[in-house]
């Protein structure tokens, strides 16, 4: 093996990787609102007794579900221009994520939905509260709870997915490592020291999700 490791060429462009963590989690964190609002929203449909909602929900769920993250972000970008909808990278690649995020966290909610006892609801109906505040106040809020650390770890997944960007040049960590390995031609360099950084990013992630938990739950998340 007469390969000469230099990790001082990728160290001199630490700042520009560094950013891609930035845009990372900046992308990451419009795709958790995103998927959130998305998974809220259907699952309030849902339990809204709404048939042909209900068919189209798990219809989306089953088809983002059973197809490649790949798949879906060149649809997004590449497809859709076909029919005269075009996006910018960085949006393209929020909507994919948000799409995505979304199928997955709409079961978890739901899980965690199924699981409140049908005696808490009818409590909410014999005390006169409106479909809306039984929602937010008796199902989602004890919901959320029960189902926040698969949630987080679906979130945490996401931030990960989000490499996957890189194909359509979104501005991310694995596009801005390329970059370098492009310019430095040092692949193991660049590629183990992003590894490292979303490594990190994942660890700080759920460092903050631990923390938030603590705090709202006066639990910690295992």
């Amino acid at each position: 093996m007469d390969y000469s490791f230099d990790f001082a060429v990728v160290f001199s462009r630490f700042d520009a990787l560094l950013y891609g963590c930035l845009l990372t989690l900046q992308l990451s964190a419009g795709a958790i609102v995103l998927s959130l609002v998305i998974a809220i929203a259907a699952v309030a449909l849902m339990q809204a007794r709404i048939s042909p909602a209900i068919k189209v929900i798990n219809g989306f769920v089953e088809v983002v579900r059973n197809t490649p993250f790949l798949v879906q972000i060149f649809f997004i970008y590449f497809g859709l221009p076909s029919m005269g909808v075009r996006f910018d990278p960085n949006i393209a690649a929020l909507i994919a994520l948000g799409i995505n995020g979304a199928a997955y966290s709409i079961e978890i909610i739901r899980a965690g939905v199924e699981a409140i006892p049908k005696g808490q609801l009818e409590a909410g109906v014999a005390l006169g509260l409106k479909r809306s505040q039984i929602f937010r106040y008796i199902i989602i809020k004890p919901a959320l709870r029960t189902i926040y650390p698969a949630l987080t770890s679906q979130f945490i997944f996401l931030m990960l997915t989000s490499s996957i960007a890189s194909s359509i040049t979104a501005n991310e960590l694995t596009h801005v490592g390329a970059a370098i390995e492009g310019e430095t031609f040092r692949s193991f360099e660049v590629y183990f020291i992003v590894a490292v950084l979303y490594l990190a990013m994942s660890f700080l992630m759920s460092l903050m999700f631990r923390a938030i938990a603590q705090i709202n739950f006066s639990y910690p998340v295992k």
